[in-house]
Order: structure tokens, then C-alpha cells, then sequence
């Protein structure tokens, strides 16, 4: 049996798509549901702060159709800021979700400094004795180093990122170097930790942290190269011997 809306159904069908329509364009246009307090998730107090910021021109917009892509690029251009995600707290509150950048080391050029995160992205630019807790990487006089950008120089972006893996390891590191394809960890006891080649670096602490409880006195260097088979010793590293060839 075929249904066919009656006159009425159909009236009250339209009726309703109506008030639908007028709805929706009264939440837009009045301040019924205007944004008076935008909520930060995920993120220190001071990277929230700095989303708020970024995102102040929208307090009084409403929140229905607000433009989603707007307020994710906003948030996302941020240097502090990975990535982020919204969702509208009706009837006033904006919540952004973020994805932090989370600090590995301080870049040096010469007298200036940038905090630079795992992802060797430069979060922004420091005095010169700040972040003492953090372990130095240097690059040469005139590296570029955009707030924002990720850090320029290839070897100088994979001694940060190898000391972002290197978790609660890291505080011991003072300085860390990529150079000739061997990475160095040099440490605030003035022992150099030579990691080799940038990979499986989270082992390679692992095995450094279990050597160093059973380093022989007068140690200057540990070379966890080669996991399985640590090596310590005095006098040049075998990160130093491959250098010094290398240079001829």
C-alpha cells in the first residue's frame, strides 16, 4: 500500500523545517549562544595562556557555525603546539584539546639560544642561562633558526631528537653532538656516553644507565655502540678516534 502525506503532514512538516532554519539563524546572529569563555585541555598553564591569546578574537562570536578551521589554525601555528582538536560547550564555553610540543634541549649559536622541542621544532628564543637543566646542542654561527620552524641543520635536529628519547636519562646530558654518523652524549660528570649511529637510542641509554653503576674509577668514556658489547676505557673516545680519521 502506497502512503501519500495528507495537506496536514506536510504543513507540519515544513512547519517544523521552518523553525529549524529560524532557529539556527537566531543562534547565529544573537548572542545567545556567543563564546564567552574558551576552555583549555592538555596543555601547561602557560601554553594555555597562549592559546586563549590566539584564539581572544572569538569570545563574543556565537557558537554555532563557528568555523572550526579557524580556530584549529590559529591554535595549530602556535610554535608551543602540535596539534589540537575543539568542541563547542553550549551554551557559552569553546574547549580546545591540545597536543604540546614537549622540550628536549637548548640549540646555542654563538650568544643566542632557542628552546627546541623533540620534534626539533624551535618553540622560541631564551636568554643566555636559561633552562640550565637542559642539555646544550650547538650549531655553527648564522644558523637560521625561525621561531616555529624545525631547526635547520640536520645534525644538530638528530642530537635533540635522540635526547628527547632519552627520557629521565636526559638531565645528565650537558651536551649532545651528531657528527661523522656518531652520536655523543656528553655528560655533566665530564663522561662521554658514544651512542654510534642514531638509532635504537632508547636501548643504548638503557645499556649506558645499567654500565655506569659499574663503571671502573677513572673512566672518561663509555661506548654503547654496540648494545651488547659496551665498552669503557680512558683518554680519547672511540667517537674522537673516528673524528680525528675523519679529518685525516
Amino acid at each position: 500500500m502506497r502512503f501519500v502525506p495528507t495537506r496536514r503532514s506536510l504543513a507540519v512538516g515544513l512547519g517544523i523545517v521552518a523553525f529549524a532554519l529560524f532557529a539556527y539563524m537566531l543562534a547565529r546572529e544573537t548572542p545567545l549562544f556567543a563564546i564567552d569563555r574558551i576552555e583549555v585541555r592538555g596543555a601547561s598553564p602557560r601554553v594555555a595562556g597562549e592559546v586563549r591569546q590566539a584564539l581572544a578574537s572569538l569570545v563574543g562570536r556565537p557558537l554555532v557555525g563557528l568555523d572550526g578551521s579557524e580556530v584549529l589554525r590559529r591554535v595549530d601555528t602556535l610554535p608551543t603546539v602540535v596539534s589540537a582538536t575543539y568542541d563547542r560547550g553550549f551554551p557559552h564555553t569553546l574547549r580546545v584539546t591540545v597536543v604540546p610540543e614537549r622540550s628536549a634541549a637548548v640549540v646555542r649559536s654563538g650568544a643566542n639560544s632557542w628552546l627546541v622541542s623533540t620534534r626539533g621544532r624551535i618553540m622560541e628564543r631564551l636568554s643566555l642561562r636559561a633552562e640550565p637543566s637542559l642539555p646544550r646542542v650547538w650549531v655553527p654561527a648564522r644558523t637560521p633558526a625561525p621561531v616555529g620552524a624545525l631547526l635547520g641543520r640536520s645534525q644538530a635536529r638528530v642530537a635533540v631528537r635522540a635526547v628527547g628519547l632519552a627520557g629521565a636519562f636526559a638531565p645528565r646530558v650537558a651536551t649532545a653532538t651528531y657528527s661523522g654518523g656518531t652520536l655523543v652524549f656528553h655528560l655533566r660528570s665530564g663522561l662521554e656516553v658514544v651512542l654510534g649511529a642514531a638509532a635504537d637510542v632508547k636501548l643504548k641509554v638503557a645499556v649506558a644507565e645499567r654500565a655506569l653503576a659499574v663503571l671502573p674509577s677513572g673512566s672518561t668514556f663509555l661506548d654503547v655502540s654496540v648494545p651488547g658489547r659496551a665498552v669503557s676505557g680512558a683518554g680519547s673516545s672511540v667517537a674522537d678516534v673516528l673524528q680525528g680519521s675523519s679529518r685525516g
